[in-house]
């Protein structure tokens, strides 16, 4: 047989392999696997094709909406390690064939490395333990990606070539603000972090007060954008409200998607390069916070409980938003009184963009529900979690 026809042999098996995985009933969806599994096992003409279906199955999920990080993140959810690695193999496969790509999918690209193992098909071998269980992996991934419904997009699709302007790195003020979020991450010091914290928020206010009216003076044209920031279980209520807090003290809005564990944050890029920032610290902060809290319930005899844990950072999230709002507030404020000597022109140009946002996020989610809060029960919990969103207070 010929190379030829030896390919298209491979191609019509797995085209066969995955009929019968996708026409098989739901509930015997492992049995069709196996079948299928069996089929490719049999016939190794087919791994080239079968790599080239996952390819465009990869790419069909980025046109749908989906981005690199956003298929990490149900990967790592609802299967195991020999899929992500797969996975990174294929995304980083499909990207190879575009010269650049915006900021936002570079990092996620990069971030790929640590699942992806040697670049190169040897490499790729001898990671599998045999054809069998190789192809079941491989089906129950594609099986994941063929499934996915069309979401919101946040950008332009991974892979399409975009015209960007040169870049000249981050700009300092956010390198700033990295750096004081990570002291305060890393110091065992609560007065420490709290002083950091607070210094991080001045910076990011004043940050995205200079950029509006920069953007205004020259008639840049910015228009709203939007990012998705994963909301992880456990406790992911708790974590969504804390993020839906700091975008909204950042002048954006959140949309919570519980069945896929992210949520779309809408704003000006200066807005949500801040609120990246500081959900991910005060997330860090407040896990430490409630272990510090829980050894000390612990050291008094009581057992570590769910309830103590949900409760604490419903309270920890709660009261962040508060001393949030306090301190964008205050700080626009002083902003607009400087501005008035200026000839003034802050608050409206502030009050433009809100409505740009909101508009933006009502035509990207046109139908938007609000959900019940439950599960704060632990008034120890909501307690400790109060005081340590004290702790981390972000007002000057």
């Amino acid at each position: 047989m010929s190379d030829t026809d030896a390919a298209a042999a491979g191609a019509r098996t797995v085209e066969r392999a995955l009929h019968t995985v996708l026409s098989t009933p739901e509930g015997d969806r492992g049995q069709g696997i196996d079948s299928g599994a069996s089929l490719l096992a049999a016939d190794p003409a087919a791994d080239a094709e079968l790599r080239l279906r996952g390819e465009g199955f990869v790419r069909l999920a980025w046109e749908r909406g989906w981005q690199p990080a956003d298929l990490v993140r149900l990967v790592r959810r609802d299967l195991d390690a020999p899929h992500l690695r797969l996975l990174a193999e294929l995304i980083t496969a499909e990207a190879r064939r575009y010269e650049r790509l915006p900021p936002r999918w570079t990092a996620q690209l990069a971030d790929l490395a640590e699942f992806a193992g040697p670049d190169d098909e040897a490499g790729s071998r001898s990671r599998r333990t045999d054809r069998f269980s190789y192809a079941t992996a491989v089906l129950e991934l594609y099986v994941l990606l063929i499934r996915l419904p069309a979401v919101e997009p946040v950008g332009p699709v991974p892979g399409t070539p975009v015209h960007l302007p040169p870049s000249d790195g981050e700009p300092r003020m956010l390198t700033r603000i990295r750096a004081l979020l990570a002291k305060a991450e890393a110091t065992g010091y609560p007065q420490e972090a709290e002083a950091l914290t607070a210094k991080a928020q001045e910076l990011m206010a004043r940050h995205s007060i200079d950029e509006a009216l920069l953007a205004d003076r020259t008639h840049r044209g910015d228009v709203p954008g939007a990012c998705r920031i994963g909301v992880d279980a456990p406790y992911e209520t708790a974590k969504a409200i804390l993020l839906d807090a700091v975008a909204s003290a950042n002048r954006c809005r959140a949309v919570w998607n519980s069945a896929y564990g992210f949520s779309t944050v809408v704003g000006f890029e200066p807005d949500l390069e801040a609120v990246e920032l500081l959900h991910t610290s005060l997330l860090v902060q407040g896990t430490a916070a409630m272990t510090r809290a829980e050894a000390a319930q612990r050291a008094g005899g009581r057992k570590r409980t769910k309830t103590f844990r949900q409760s604490f950072l419903m309270a920890y999230a709660h009261r962040i938003g508060e001393r949030l709002a306090e301190a964008t507030e205050r700080t626009t404020r002083e902003a607009s009184v400087s501005d008035e000597g200026e000839g003034g022109g802050l608050l409206p140009v502030l009050a433009a963009r809100d409505v740009a946002v909101t508009d933006r996020t009502d035509r990207m989610f046109p139908e938007t529900v609000a959900t019940r809060v439950r599960g704060v029960t632990d008034a120890e919990g909501w307690h400790h979690g109060t005081s340590a969103a004290d702790a981390a207070r972000v007002s000057g």
